[in-house]
């Protein structure tokens, strides 16, 4: 199927809600004239060039499956027109119970921040306007809908195509408590939430068991290896038992930070003051100076993973000095930025070049 532009995209809905709203056939020419879009023009040329375009657009709606029914509805003319039978196409009532609609809303806010926002604020707005209360006061009230599940990991989406196109993948994966990095090599069989973080449930080939990883503690890019649809789920795994089981739970840790003054404002609401750790490495204690504008900060924290990125975006105005596991995300997220930024200044076009 081509690829549709948005203009077009824009004709082809009001050509179908044009044919919708009447009972009676509408030849091209009244067609020309009513919808938006359609310039029937005034020369022979402009003419013929309008009417190639309603038969593209005809022949797409009916690829894509709306019934395009044609016939006339005059004695006098043998012109043909065009209709859509709303009871064709137009969805039925539909009636959700309040733990549907609940499960729907849910399931809007979740994707809202992923590749599948269009979809499926796409599909909330069709159930609601097929009659559907999507909460206790229709579509509305998804607005500031609790509870929020975020999607925001990088893994989250090459893991989520690997397992709808049932391919092996390989990724950097660092355990918790661990701050080396180790290649991964896995069947997946499923991406859930649990407790709030993203997990992939598979198969390590490696280790040869089922094992659990959480997205935010992926190292680098997922490579997806293999054919498509070589990877299954076997029929006696549950996937949701596999997560609740051998996700580990959360280990609080303290971190220790020089901080900037006039910076951080989001990391010192929760912080308190701090000194400097006693458990230093001997390689950073010997060489460590916190400049003067710092000031040194304590603050809790769990995803190790999360914790960095959220370090990262305060660029040099915060500086990690433990523990090592931490430090080590924040350094590797800044290394690889860097790199990126020159990768990027390498290949771009030098202003007056050929």
């Amino acid at each position: 199927m081509c690829q549709v532009s948005r203009r077009r995209v824009e004709r082809l809905l009001n050509l179908t809600m044009c044919l919708m709203a009447t009972s009676r056939f509408l030849t091209v020419s009244q067609l020309g004239e009513l919808v938006d879009g359609y310039e029937p023009g005034v020369t022979e040329e402009e003419q013929e060039a309008f009417r190639r375009m309603f038969e593209r657009d005809k022949a797409y709606l009916r690829e894509i499956g709306i019934p395009l029914e044609t016939g006339t509805d005059s004695v006098f003319s043998d012109e043909v027109g065009y209709r859509i039978r709303r009871g064709d196409y137009a969805l039925p009532d539909i009636a959700l119970a309040p733990d549907e609609a609940a499960a729907l809303a849910l399931a809007g806010s979740l994707w809202s921040t992923t590749a599948l926002a269009g979809p499926a604020a796409s599909a909330l707005r069709k159930l609601a306007a097929g009659g559907a209360a999507v909460g206790d006061d229709g579509l509305g009230a998804l607005d500031g809908f609790e509870p929020r599940v975020d999607a925001t990991e990088p893994a989250f989406e090459p893991c989520l195509a690997a397992v709808q196109a049932g391919r092996a993948i390989r990724f950097p994966y660092r355990k918790v408590g661990e701050t080396a990095v180790a290649e991964r090599h896995v069947e997946p069989w499923g991406v859930l939430s649990w407790r709030g973080r993203w997990y992939l449930a598979g198969h390590d080939v490696v280790r040869g068991a089922p094992r659990v990883f959480r997205l935010s503690r992926f190292a680098g890019p997922v490579r997806a290896v293999g054919s498509g649809g070589a990877v299954r789920v076997p029929p006696d795994v549950d996937l949701h038992a596999m997560v609740s089981t051998q996700a580990p739970p959360d280990r609080v840790r303290t971190a220790t930070l020089a901080v900037r003054r006039g910076t951080g404002h989001a990391l010192r609401r929760g912080a308190r003051p701090a000194c400097l750790p006693s458990d230093l490495p001997s390689d950073l204690g010997r060489r460590l100076v916190v400049p003067t504008d710092m000031d040194l900060v304590e603050m809790e924290f769990a995803d190790t993973e999360g914790f960095a990125r959220w370090i990262v975006g305060s660029g040099p105005d915060v500086i990690v000095l433990g523990p090592s596991e931490l430090r080590a995300a924040v350094v590797a997220r800044l290394r690889a930025a860097a790199a990126g930024t020159a990768g990027a200044r390498e290949t771009a076009p030098v202003p007056g070049g050929r």
